[in-house]
């Protein structure tokens, strides 16, 4: 079965370029602004989407994303408004991937095959759940993709070539390379160790392979998808909101504050490979 993430790196492999992937906290700073921000997003230049589902306790996020979330939080943003979020934009664009990324304890709560009907009804397309090890498949990997979504795992460069089969086993759409150990939004190290990173973990899969943490500028993504089949960026844009916030609100140029900047982003992308 061919997803709409499948559709669109198959799309970008003809076009000889990278995916740019951008995070955004559904529901971040209030939830109209933050579904403005989401539409906005295509338009710029996103590829796909990852849409965060804002939790209390999320222990893989750097201060931006945290921060970002507890805004979504404060301002009513729940899962199942999450995925209503989806389905508003789905009234619009037919074609871009959505990907939910988030932690377990939220879909435990809401009822595993109750949220993957209800994810598949609302046009989502994919998941990362990043407190889910491929152990704990039966939880929810495998009532995902009995359902059409792509389950998309991250790796990281602990992931040595004895845990990457079970970590790719039950993988579809895409894998996601963290290019660092620690949270989201600190700096890359090494260039050419993520390179080499993502060469060591395509002898292992056909999946295309993003990279994501640490990924701020034009230039990192030029750089970095010279590499990779797409670039993920996420820290930055939900920085780009909250510079935006007057008095801790929205401001008339938060929406534009997110756009210019996958504008820019995404210029970076089509110079990866020129």
């Amino acid at each position: 079965m061919t997803t709409r993430i499948d559709t669109r790196f198959a799309a970008l492999k003809t076009e000889g370029r990278p995916a740019l992937v951008t995070f955004v906290m559904a529901g971040d700073p209030d939830l109209a602004t933050g579904q403005a921000i989401l539409e906005a997003l295509p338009r710029a230049g996103a590829d796909i989407i990852e849409l965060g589902m804002p939790f209390s306790d999320p222990m893989a996020d750097g201060v931006a994303i945290q921060l970002g979330g507890q805004r979504a939080l404060a301002a009513g943003q729940t899962l199942r408004g999450v995925l209503g979020m989806v389905e508003d934009f789905r009234r619009k664009d037919e074609t871009t991937p959505i990907v939910l990324m988030g932690y377990y304890n939220p879909i435990y709560i809401f009822g595993v095959d109750k949220f993957v009907a209800a994810a598949k009804e609302a046009g989502v397309d994919g998941l990362i759940i990043v407190d889910l090890p491929p152990e704990e498949d039966d939880e929810l990997c495998l009532p995902a993709m009995a359902a059409g979504l792509n389950f998309i795992r991250l790796t990281t460069p602990t992931t040595d070539d004895k845990r990457l089969p079970a970590v790719l086993k039950n993988s579809s759409g895409f894998v996601y390379y963290v290019s660092m150990t620690g949270v989201t939004g600190a700096a890359i190290k090494s260039r050419g160790a993520v390179g080499d990173a993502v060469d060591r973990i395509k002898s292992h899969t056909d999946l295309p392979v993003a990279v994501g943490f640490g990924i701020k500028t034009a230039e990192d993504a030029a750089d970095i998808g010279k590499h990779a089949d797409g670039i993920v960026v996420g820290s930055v844009l939900v920085d780009a909101v909250a510079q935006s916030l007057v008095d801790g609100k929205a401001s008339d140029t938060t929406v534009s504050a997110v756009r210019d900047l996958v504008a820019d982003l995404a210029g970076g992308v089509k110079r990866a490979r020129r």
